[in-house]
């Protein structure tokens, strides 16, 4: 039996200790739904604890969104007022951290027009293009971990009462975030040593490309631009400060040259989208670009990310994610991005960290498209990892190196 208010507590510092890595005198932003303000309110007491300066708390409330994008023309979504985009823009620039709390309702948003949702993400994206670009290039610390609500344990566990249900995706979240270990700090810091090796040994490699192969029916060649560079685990700031992006991670990552993605993949978990449900689903590629898709559940959302803008129609990110991992290994499907992408080999839809190239973060918008980094208001993971996936690596001489045989890391990975 798990002392909750214990957990909660020790949850709360590893996020403020090791997640944001709150400095003294630094501002936090925290953005939270109400449904989660108990944990917001440790998580603020904590940050000043450890000597924040401020910590602003900007309360999403999804049924209020689900109001406006209802009754809201799609005029209202094209644009993001000033003071929002000042907020976001003056803050990272003051070198604020920023913390998301992501617990969405998985259907909530299921009959809301895609394009407002579509409208809102580039409107935002151009509005807060000096933020984001601070996020991608390193400037600020950033962190996105998730706690229960109702409509999110009651579809994960529907055959649960409301209690059981929350109470076992508390327990799910604990166990994957280490909480539930004697040290959750000395547990993360050893969590982030055991990606060491397997990111030296990719970056060495300096694969041309890798091909990917499953009985789902995925025959993708994904080419790696020259100089890439994998990460895995927590990340250094270029102020020089350690940081976890995300709560839980088993991914290991880097970026596919846009123009050089060619073949099928097929989905092998669903993918949720701003509430909305996108299943069954497939690209086709050729040269980078996705030149058809199928979706059996949620394809006109699909068909408007792809639409988003020229980006979105490509990808950005490829990671490895064995299928012997701790979260893989519980069989639970979360529906929740955060958590199905650290049980599942991906890919995502959209723009690419320039840190995944050498000297990426430094580079202007036209160097880095001309080294394959493609750009995008989405980022937008899915799950590709099955039990059978095979993916090879090829290098510039014709060299083949199997990383992932069965779902798992090879034998060569050292």
């Amino acid at each position: 039996m798990i002392n909750f208010t214990e957990y909660l507590e020790k949850y709360a510092a590893l996020v403020i200790e090791m997640g944001v890595n709150i400095q003294p005198e630094q501002e936090l932003v925290i953005r939270a739904p109400i449904e989660c303000a108990e944990f917001t309110r440790i998580l603020t007491e904590k940050a000043y604890q450890k000597g924040a300066k401020e910590v602003i708390v900007l309360w999403k409330d999804e049924q209020l969104s689900k109001i406006k994008y209802t009754y809201s023309p799609l005029e209202v979504f094209e644009t993001v007022p000033r003071w929002q985009a000042n907020f976001f823009n003056d803050y990272s620039e003051r070198g604020a951290a920023f913390l998301s709390i992501y617990a969405e309702d998985p259907e909530l948003m299921a009959d809301v027009d895609p394009q407002k949702i579509i409208a809102g993400i580039k409107a935002s994206r151009t509005a807060c293009q000096p933020y984001y670009d601070r996020l991608d290039n390193g400037e600020n610390v950033w962190n996105i971990v998730s706690v229960p609500t109702l409509a999110w344990a009651k579809k994960v566990f529907p055959d649960c009462s409301d209690e059981q249900a929350i109470d076992k995706l508390w327990k799910a979240i604990f166990k994957a975030v280490r909480v539930d270990t004697p040290d959750p700090i000395a547990a993360w810091k050893q969590h982030d040593q055991s990606f060491r090796s397997k990111v030296a040994w990719l970056n060495q490699q300096q694969f041309q490309k890798l091909r990917y192969t499953n009985s789902l029916g995925t025959n993708l060649t994904l080419g790696l631009p020259q100089n890439h560079i994998w990460q895995g685990g927590g990340e250094t700031s270029n102020k020089g400060v350690f940081f976890f992006p995300n709560m839980p991670t088993e991914e290991i990552f880097s970026m596919p040259h846009k123009d050089h993605v060619d073949g099928v993949v097929v989905s092998s978990m669903p993918l949720n989208h701003n509430g909305n449900l996108i299943d069954g689903f497939s690209f086709t590629f050729e040269r980078g670009k996705i030149v058809d898709f199928t979706a059996k559940q949620g394809y006109d959302v699909l068909k408007h990310i792809l639409e988003t803008d020229e980006g979105s129609r490509y990808l950005g990110e490829v990671a490895l994610v064995p299928n012997h991992s701790p979260i893989s290994n519980m069989g639970i499907l979360f529906y929740n991005t955060l958590f199905d992408e650290n049980a599942s080999c991906h890919l995502a839809l959209g723009a690419a960290y320039p840190s995944c190239i050498q000297d990426g973060t430094t580079m202007s918008k036209e160097q880095q498209a001309q080294k394959g980094v493609n750009d995008s208001a989405n980022h937008i993971d899915f799950m590709v990892g099955t039990e059978d996936l095979n993916i090879v690596g090829i290098k510039a001489d014709g060299t083949e190196i199997s990383i992932f045989e069965h779902g798992n890391w090879s034998s060569a990975v050292q």
